[in-house]
C-alpha cells in the first residue's frame, strides 16, 4: 500500500504499518488572496504536504512494540530511517546531556548573556509545569541563556501571535505550520531555520516539511494529532452500547440510546469555533476524494458539489440534537464547564478532537480522579457514510510546533533541537503534557492503552489532511471556520459553508 500526502494533507500525524512504501507527495501551487491588498502565490507543498503520513510512521516504528505492529521491516521505509537518526549515536542520552552538547560548551549566543521570551498554549497542567521544567532544564545546562516562559490560553494566543508579528514578536512562539505559517511569514519576521536545524531536523522525520514553505524551514514541530471521537466508556455501557459506531447510521443509533438513558451524548466547544468546524471537515474526508479536497485547498475554493453534501450531511447530525445544553456558548477547553471539562466530569459522552483530549481532560479534574477519568476513555474514528465517495482511511490532524523571530539568536534553534529531542518528549509523554511526539525515538514512552491504540490507527491511515483552518490561508480558514459556526447556530446552508473559502479568497 502506498500512503501519498499532497497539498493540505498535512501535518500532524499518522503512520502507515511499518514495512509499508511511504510517498510524500507535495501540494500543487495555489495562488491566494491573503489580505485585500496582497495578493501572493503560495506552494503549500512545502508548507503542508508531508506532516502526517511521514510523521506516524517515524512514530511507528520506534513503538511498534506498544503498537503490536510488525518492526523487522520499519528499517526499511523512509520514515523508518529519519527515525534512525535518534540512535545514540545522534541524540542525548539523557535530557540534561542534549543543551550541554548542542550548546558547544555553553557558546550559545557566543557565550554572551541572553534571555528568550517564549510563548506556548500549555497555560494549565500537567503542560503548564512540565514546559517551565524543559525552559529551567535548558537554562541549567546554558547558563547564558535563560527562558522567560509566557504561557498563554489556546485561544488567545495566535490573535496576540498575529498582533505581535506587526511589531516585536516574542523570540520563539507557538506555530501550527501549514498555509496560516506563510501567511505569518510574509510579516518578515519568522525566522529562516534551515541552516541551524538541518543537522538534527530528521530525527523528526519528514513531516517536519509541514513547518516548512518556500524551502526554508520556518519552524519545529514537537507533537502530531489526529481527531476522532473520545468517549466514556462507562457512559456507553450505562445506555447499553456495547461497541462504539463504525458508520453514521450506528452513531444516530448511538445517539438517540444515550439520550434515552438520559445521558448527553456528545459536547462541542461552539465558541470556540475550530470544534464546530471538525465536523464539517470530517464530512468532506467522507464524501469527497483526496483529489477534489487537494485541489478545493490548493485553490482556496470549495466548488465541487461533495462540500456541499458534507453540510448536508452535517445538518443531518445536527437534526439529531446530540449536543450539550448552551454549546453555541461552550469553550473547548478552558473550566469544568467546557465541552472537554463536560466529558471529564462525567456530563457528556463523548467529543470529536484531537488526541490532546486526555492531556486536557487530565488537567479539568482533581489530581485523585486524574487516573479514573483517564481509564474510562475510549477512542473511535470518524463513522463512515454510506455512498461517500472519500478515501476510506482518510483522517484530520494536525500538529503543534515553535517557530523563532528574527531577531532571536541562535539560542532559539537551539533550545527546539533540546525541547524535540527523544529524552525531552518521552519525558513530556510520561508528564502528559503531550501525546504523540514529533520525534520517533519518544513514541515508546507512550503507556495509556488508548493513545496507544490511537497511535496504531494513526499507522493505518491512508493520509492524513491538515485542518483547513491551517492548511489555508489565514483569512480563508477564519472564514470557513465562521460559516461553520453559523450553520450550527442555525444561519445559512451547506452551500453557504462551501461557498465561504471563495469568497474569502477575493477579499
Amino acid at each position: 500500500m502506498t500512503f501519498s500526502v499532497t497539498s493540505g494533507t498535512t501535518g500532524d500525524g499518522r503512520t502507515p504499518p511499518p514495512g509499508t512504501r511511504v510517498e510524500c507527495g507535495t501540494l500543487a501551487e495555489g495562488t491566494f488572496m491573503t489580505s485585500r491588498t496582497n495578493r501572493f502565490t503560495h506552494p503549500l507543498a512545502k508548507a503542508t504536504a508531508v506532516a502526517a503520513v511521514c510523521a506516524l510512521a517515524v512514530a511507528a516504528c520506534s513503538s511498534s512494540k506498544k503498537a503490536a505492529a510488525p518492526a523487522s521491516s520499519a528499517a526499511s521505509t523512509p520514515a523508518a530511517s529519519a527515525a534512525a537518526t535518534t540512535s545514540a549515536s545522534s541524540a542525548p542520552t539523557t535530557a540534561a546531556s542534549a543543551p550541554a552538547s548542542s550548546a558547544a560548551g555553553g557558546q550559545l549566543n557566543g557565550g554572551k548573556p541572553v534571555t528568550l521570551t517564549w510563548w506556548h498554549n500549555a497555560s494549565t497542567d500537567p503542560g503548564k509545569t512540565a514546559f517551565q521544567k524543559v525552559a529551567d532544564d535548558f537554562h541549567a545546562a546554558n547558563p547564558n541563556v535563560t527562558i522567560q516562559v509566557q504561557p498563554i490560553q489556546n485561544e488567545s494566543i495566535k490573535t496576540k501571535v498575529q498582533v505581535a508579528l506587526q511589531g516585536t514578536p516574542p523570540d520563539i512562539f507557538q506555530q501550527w505550520g501549514g498555509g496560516a505559517e506563510a501567511t505569518q511569514a510574509q510579516s518578515g519576521k519568522l525566522a529562516d531555520l534551515t541552516q541551524l536545524t538541518s543537522s538534527w531536523i530528521g530525527q523528526l522525520g519528514k513531516s517536519a516539511s509541514g513547518w516548512a514553505d518556500n524551502g526554508k524551514q520556518l519552524g519545529v514541530p514537537y507533537d502530531y494529532h489526529v481527531v476522532g471521537f473520545w468517549y466514556r466508556t462507562d457512559l456507553f455501557t450505562k445506555a447499553g452500547i456495547t461497541s462504539p459506531p463504525a458508520t453514521m447510521t450506528d452513531l444516530l443509533a448511538d445517539i438517540t440510546k444515550l439520550k434515552a438513558a438520559g445521558i448527553t451524548p456528545m459536547t462541542v466547544g461552539g465558541k470556540d469555533k475550530w470544534p464546530d468546524a471538525f465536523y464539517w471537515e470530517n464530512f468532506v474526508l467522507k464524501e469527497c476524494p483526496k483529489d477534489t479536497i487537494t485541489a478545493g485547498i490548493a485553490a482556496a475554493k470549495f466548488t465541487d458539489p461533495c462540500f456541499v453534501k458534507a453540510g448536508q450531511d452535517l445538518k443531518t447530525l445536527l437534526d439529531a440534537k446530540p449536543f450539550n445544553t448552551g454549546f453555541l456558548a461552550t469553550p473547548a477547553q478552558q473550566g469544568a464547564g467546557s465541552s472537554a471539562g463536560l466529558v471529564a466530569n462525567g456530563k457528556a459522552a463523548m467529543e470529536l478532537q484531537g488526541d490532546w483530549e486526555i492531556p486536557t481532560i487530565v488537567g479539568l479534574v482533581s489530581k485523585d480522579q486524574a487516573a479514573t477519568v483517564e481509564g474510562e476513555m475510549g477512542f473511535f474514528p470518524f463513522p463512515s457514510i454510506t455512498g461517500g465517495n472519500g478515501e476510506p482511511g482518510a483522517a484530520l490532524g494536525g500538529g503543534d510546533g515553535f517557530s523563532c523571530s528574527t531577531k532571536a539568536p541562535d539560542a532559539c534553534a537551539a533550545f527546539l533541537q533540546y525541547m524535540t529531542s527523544a529524552p525531552v518528549e518521552e519525558e513530556l509523554v510520561k508528564a502528559n503534557a503531550i501525546s504523540i511526539p514529533s520525534n520517533g525515538g519518544a513514541t515508546s514512552a507512550i503507556s495509556d492503552p488508548t493513545l496507544q491504540k490511537v497511535l496504531t490507527y494513526l499507522q493505518g491511515v491512508s493520509y492524513n489532511q491538515l485542518y483547513f483552518d491551517q492548511a489555508l490561508p489565514t483569512n480563508v480558514g477564519n472564514a470557513v471556520n465562521d460559516a461553520v459556526s453559523n450553520f450550527f447556530a442555525g444561519q445559512g446552508s451547506p452551500q453557504d459553508i462551501a461557498d465561504s473559502a471563495g469568497k474569502a479568497a477575493t477579499q
